[in-house]
């Protein structure tokens, strides 16, 4: 038989217990806390503006990633409060600083990226493609850089004053045995260009022969050099069109080797095309880069493929086409503050508006008609 508990021992068994029950509640609060419902909380949204994902509509914003997130919003009962950045730089250093909640916009998922932040579910699969100018044939001014470059323009000087020349002794010539040349010099001039001219370009001159069978012979050698002068200006121009239209000639990423190519600023474009090939140019903003484009400031501009072809498709004034095939694939997820309780939530929500169409209806009303 045991002997009876003393009431000293019951009571420090109470304490201890008391005390080992307001640890637990001690430790588990915090985690408790930090689970705590989102609902009707403000959150701080940064975005960075690209159709069609985030389009700027007055005071407000519109586009396929913004209406994703209103959606989700709505569903979690959360209030969006929306901050605009100038590139993928400033708003990612922004999530990662704490300086916004969230960011909102065509953001692909990568390694590193991740490592300083949050991504939630991925909602759209994207990648990368080359835009030129629609009209990228060979310019005039190219033409006589190349020209110049190969001598020929200095060839071209010389016939030139080999036919003033020509012109001027033709003059001299016929005003001191043809009787029947014009008098005066301007008419006279004239007429021994003309008969220049004709002989170097077609072959035949009107011109009389004053000197039989000699003279004859003179002219027959000076419609050859005519005929020669001719073909040497028509082939040099048109091998120097002939290797500018192979040199300017792209179709995918390979032919950028050594060109200079405009991207975005903080994209994965920028990244991997400085690091696969080196010559880049970052702008802010597409448009900036369409701009730069049309000046000769680059030749292509490489960057997400959606975005892309949605500008061509819906700027048909701006004369670019987007060309060769898709590469370096990645997917878009909006992101978070590392450790955020809005991440899993909100890849919850993503997943549903997959399940039940709702984000095949966001695309098809984006990029439906773009082909």
């Amino acid at each position: 038989m045991q002997p009876p508990c003393r009431p000293g021992a019951l009571f420090a068994l109470a304490i201890s217990s008391l005390l080992i029950v307001s640890a637990v509640f001690l430790v588990t609060f915090p985690a408790l806390a930090q689970e705590a419902p989102i609902n009707a909380r403000t959150v701080k949204v940064g975005v960075y503006v690209s159709p069609p994902f985030v389009e700027k509509e007055g005071d407000g914003y519109s586009g396929m990633a913004i209406d994703l997130w209103n959606k989700t919003a709505t569903d979690l009962k959360l209030t969006s409060d929306f901050h605009e950045f100038r590139n993928y730089t400033d708003l990612t250093r922004a999530v990662t600083s704490g300086a916004v909640d969230a960011a909102v916009t065509n953001l692909s998922i990568t390694a590193e990226r991740a490592a300083a932040m949050d991504f939630t579910h991925p909602w759209f699969d994207a990648g990368l493609r080359v835009m030129v100018e629609r009209d990228d044939g060979t310019s005039f001014g190219e033409v006589i850089e190349k020209l110049n470059d190969a001598g020929h323009l200095q060839t071209y000087a010389w016939i030139a004053a080999t036919i003033l020349a020509a012109t001027l002794l033709m003059t001299l010539f016929d005003r001191t045995f043809d009787s029947e040349f014009p008098k005066k010099w301007r008419e006279g001039l004239a007429e021994s260009f003309y008969h220049v001219m004709s002989i170097a370009t077609s072959g035949k001159s009107g011109r009389k022969n004053l000197f039989g069978w000699a003279g004859r012979i003179w002219q027959g050698l000076w419609m050859v050099c005519g005929v020669a002068v001719i073909a040497y200006i028509t082939s040099s121009i048109t091998s120097v069109m002939t290797a500018a239209a192979i040199t300017n000639q792209i179709n995918s990423v390979a032919d950028l080797q050594g060109k200079t190519v405009g991207v975005q600023s903080g994209s994965i474009a920028e990244e991997f095309m400085a690091s696969s090939f080196g010559n880049t140019m970052p702008f802010d903003h597409l448009s900036d880069a369409v701009a730069a484009l049309a000046n000769g400031e680059i030749v292509a501009i490489v960057g997400d493929a959606p975005v892309l072809e949605y500008y061509a498709y819906s700027r048909p004034e701006a004369a670019v086409k987007v060309i060769g095939n898709t590469f370096r694939p990645d997917k878009y997820g909006f992101a978070f503050n590392v450790g955020s309780n809005l991440r899993k939530p909100v890849s919850l929500a993503i997943i549903a508006s997959h399940e039940d169409g709702s984000t095949e209806k966001l695309r098809s009303n984006y990029f439906g008609m773009v082909p």
